[in-house]
């Protein structure tokens, strides 16, 4: 599975943050985001299916707007 999200994820620090928590509570190969785009991209790739909702819910939680990249 691979999640393509946009999102308002803006400094290093909030990426950082954003990805520990992402690693800490999902089984995920890799995840990134590229604060360098204008989409804020968040790219999550995983062996397990992962529901796109759960990490749109997920990330919003943490106080971040997050949609589906389409």
């Amino acid at each position: 599975m691979i999640g393509i999200f946009r999102t308002n994820i803006n400094t290093v620090r909030d990426k950082d943050n954003v990805i520990s928590a992402i690693n800490a509570s999902f089984t995920v190969n890799a995840c990134s985001v590229d604060i360098e785009d204008c989409d804020k991209v968040l790219r999550v790739i995983s062996q397990q299916q992962l529901a796109e909702e759960s990490i749109i819910d997920f990330v919003t939680n943490l106080g971040f707007s997050c949609d589906i990249l389409e």
